[in-house]
């Protein structure tokens, strides 16, 4: 009988010997499970170690994530995907790799799925089929369900780090430059409202997270997620919310524009939202960042710095219609500062481009840059060399002027 056989098996008897226990600890389980193993061994000798493997297995399918808890244990891996049962995939080290693990059963993966949805108050089923949700230690969670997802249920799972990268990390692993950080630090001090934009993987809310640190500590922020991701730290008054789905109870769900109307409500200092990807754009550039909310800070999926405008021209027109002059007027008012990430041949993250929105109607371009990422001529196909280099001037030094931070050649 091989391991996956095995484990089979033992977990079945322990499953039903547990419909006639109730409120068994886990202790008690592993004590269960230990016993089971070791009735087991006296009709066919397991190796000390493999029993130790075979009990932790075990433990795991029936109390933990399955097959899924070792990866999640592994530090080293940033990406899980679960392409149903018998194909899932991680990243480790920016590299896709495929592994030899498959849940035993559609129903296995089904459980786990339930697990994860149920710990943060969310539900997902064939008429609910798609939502998001996180782990205890903050990691993002997609579901996909059948009828959409064919060839079985889809679970990605985006693992962040234990403990949230700040700017001097980023500038070690040659992200950004020491100079744009300390910018970078006047700007968001000043309360310049700024967007970080960038592809998928990019690193946004890691970026995010990080710009999050300037923040003056007394000041009031509020954050708006899908799911809770961002770990701000150093700002006691900080108040955390994300959007609720529908329930099997037909409860209307609270969406990003529900939470940011009612932030406004909450006398912030700043609104963070961790991403704005549809109608909620016209409420975090038209109502957060033009009335009064200075130092607000969302990010957006686009291709470049001038794409994101864009981006946001379009998800306006989702929620309002409104002549495009109109709307880019609101953007120009509203947003201060793009921040352009993406993800490089070589797999690192790089800040491409720090630029500033132009104010000015008579100007011929909406994009000043002010940093932008050069390729060096060393570059390989497998290892990219290059920095970012300081191309332009602050226009826009008001904010700074008011902040008492102004720097003459900014």
């Amino acid at each position: 009988m091989n391991e996956e056989e095995l484990v089979f098996q033992i977990k079945n008897r322990l499953i039903e010997k547990l419909e006639y226990k109730e409120d068994v600890s886990d202790e008690e389980l592993k004590d269960m499970i230990g016993d089971e193993i070791k009735e087991y061994n006296s009709r066919s000798h397991i190796p000390i170690k493999n029993r130790l493997e075979l009990g932790r297995q075990i433990y795991h399918s029936m109390r933990k994530l399955d097959i899924l808890q070792d990866l999640l244990e592994d530090p080293g891996i940033t990406e899980i995907m679960v392409n149903g049962p018998d194909s899932i995939f991680i990243e480790k080290k920016g590299k896709l790799e495929k592994i030899s693990q498959t849940f035993e059963s559609e129903d296995s993966l089904r459980n786990v799925i339930g697990q994860i949805v149920a710990g943060c108050n969310r539900v997902v089923n064939d008429s609910s089929p798609i939502v998001d949700a996180r782990l205890a230690d903050g990691s993002r969670v997609n579901v996909v369900l059948n009828p959409v997802a064919i060839n079985g249920p889809i679970l990605t799972i985006r693992r962040f780090p234990a403990r949230p990268l700040l700017m001097e990390d980023l500038v070690r692993i040659g992200s950004l430059t020491e100079e744009a950080v300390l910018f970078l630090k006047d700007l968001v001090a000043a309360g310049y409202n700024i967007i970080v934009s960038g592809g998928t993987g990019s690193g946004k809310t890691t970026f995010l997270n990080a710009l999050s640190s300037f923040i003056p500590s007394d000041e009031r922020i509020i954050t708006i997620e899908d799911s809770a991701e961002l770990q701000i730290q150093g700002i006691d008054n900080l108040v955390r919310m994300e959007t609720k789905n529908a329930n099997i109870d037909s409860a209307d769900p609270i969406t990003i524009r529900d939470l940011i109307k009612t932030s406004l409500r909450m006398r912030p200092n700043r609104i963070i939202v961790g991403e704005v990807r549809g109608p909620e754009a016209m409420d975090m550039v038209c109502s957060a960042m033009n009335c009064g909310h200075d130092g607000s800070m969302s990010t957006v999926h686009a291709n470049s710095a001038a794409d994101t405008i864009s981006r946001i021209e379009t998800m306006i027109l989702m929620a309002v219609e409104l002549p495009i002059q109109a709307i880019r007027r609101q953007i120009l008012s509203g947003v201060d500062i793009i921040i352009h990430l993406g993800r490089m041949r070589d797999r690192s993250r790089r800040v491409l481009e720090i630029s500033e929105l132009n104010t000015d109607s008579s100007s011929e371009t909406e994009i000043n840059p002010l940093f932008v990422f050069k390729e060096d001529p060393g570059s390989t196909k497998d290892e990219l060399k290059g920095r970012l280099y300081r191309t332009g001037r602050l226009n826009n030094v008001e904010k700074l002027k008011s902040a008492g931070i102004f720097i003459g050649n900014e």
